[in-house]
């Protein structure tokens, strides 16, 4: 269903639909054009390549802990120069921590400055991906591959740690349900989580791993990654609706810590999609909440009582209603449905969950659309009693009120 969003937004881009900034909506006869070739196979318009480097804005940058926004675009299209896609990260002292790699990551973190000053160089500590989605997923295996000669530094000796989801039991229901189901994409293997999908690329890669390896003294990838299936076996066998269950309040599962720095993380609900988490990271200036990819989810209210920023997606129910409207009519009201079940809408995000978690600060990320004006996403701002912020890519947001010089 996400690549249903994905192509009514490649159409609307190509008649002309506004970008993030404060811009006139878009017509209905604009989103709507073209949207049926491209959902009987006609193909999926790519309206734009990597953006060029722009100044980030960076009001926290002196902090010692900071949020800062790689990228906030939702989904596995690249629409707009002004947004790439989903990846956050939380800085603490020099050390960062990224929440999933979407489209462009690597190159953000570049222009993000974290990788980019020689006197306090930044050192990647851990990677957590929220799911197993390609718009969360799909700049991995760039990192992996070129980690070793390129951007990131570690610790000597120390591997990078990357946390999230294991192999999945059972493939996720049909949709619509009275669909045949398909036979499986990899019938000899798993439904693959973090660790699988790392074994793959490696072979994958062999190639390249073995020439630099054995040519220019590599380090083996084994040494440089450290994966981990975050283990919620305690919690859920996961299942074909992929719908979590409530946990105790007050649950958080343990994912690491690192020093100073605690991670936890819980089940939230993007079915059918499972397991889903978010994230919280803790450090002596405050919290920070990464939410994935979720519909309102009681687990994450509990995960980000009292935190300093919780970093939520959101949906444009609008661009629902115009995505279904093109769909043949017997599945057009079980799409609408299922968009809706899976994620946030504006209308939710701060009255719903925001505002029942006390969070301090709520910032607005993975925009679907990602290309609204800006004064859409305002609206969230009803219902709640905090700060909203927009997000914008290469946004950076203190944690607390200790400074750096």
């Amino acid at each position: 269903m996400c690549e249903l969003l994905n192509q009514a937004a490649a159409s609307a881009s190509a008649t002309g639909r506004s970008g993030p900034s404060e811009r006139s909506g878009p017509s209905r006869r604009g989103v709507l054009g073209g949207i049926g070739t491209a959902l009987l196979g006609g193909g999926i318009a790519m309206t734009a390549g990597m953006p060029g480097a722009q100044a980030a804005p960076r009001p926290g940058a002196r902090h010692r802990t900071r949020l800062v926004l790689l990228g906030t675009g939702g989904g596995p299209i690249v629409l707009s120069g002004d947004r790439m896609g989903i990846s956050t990260a939380v800085v603490y002292k020099n050390n960062v921590y990224v929440v999933d790699l979407g489209h462009g990551a690597t190159v953000q973190l570049l222009r993000s400055g974290l990788l980019g000053d020689p006197s306090a160089p930044a050192n990647v500590r851990g990677i957590f991906f929220t799911h197993m989605h390609s718009d969360h997923t799909v700049e991995w295996p760039s990192l992996y591959t070129t980690a070793h000669i390129n951007l990131l530094r570690a610790r000597s000796g120390e591997p990078f740690r990357v946390f999230g989801p294991g192999d999945r039991p059972v493939p996720p229901r049909t949709f619509p349900p009275d669909r045949p189901a398909p036979g499986p994409v990899n019938p000899d293997g798993p439904i693959s989580g973090i660790s699988a999908m790392t074994g793959y690329l490696k072979q994958a890669f062999a190639a390249d791993f073995e020439d630099r390896i054995r040519d220019a003294n590599m380090t083996h990838p084994d040494k440089l990654f450290e994966t981990h299936d975050i283990d919620i076996s305690r919690y859920w066998t996961v299942d074909a609706p992929g719908i979590p269950p409530r946990l105790p309040a007050g649950t958080r599962i343990p994912v690491w810590r690192d020093g100073d720095v605690t991670v936890t993380a819980t089940l939230v609900d993007h079915r059918p999609t499972a397991p889903a988490f978010a994230f919280r990271f803790d450090t002596p200036d405050g919290s920070v909440v990464v939410s994935g990819d979720t519909a309102p989810s009681q687990n994450l209210i509990d995960l980000a009582q009292g935190a300093d920023y919780l970093v939520h997606e959101v949906i444009d129910p609008k661009y629902v209603d115009e995505l279904a409207a093109t769909l043949p009519p017997e599945i057009r009201e079980p799409a609408r449905q299922h968009l809706l079940a899976s994620h946030t809408t504006i209308e939710q995000v701060g009255r719903d969950v925001a505002e029942r978690a006390g969070a301090r600060n709520l910032v607005l990320t993975h925009l679907v659309p990602m290309n609204n004006p800006v004064s859409r996403w305002r609206a969230a701002q009803r219902g709640y009693s905090g700060k909203l912020i927009v997000g914008q890519d290469l946004m950076q947001l203190g944690v607390g009120t200790h400074r750096v010089r």
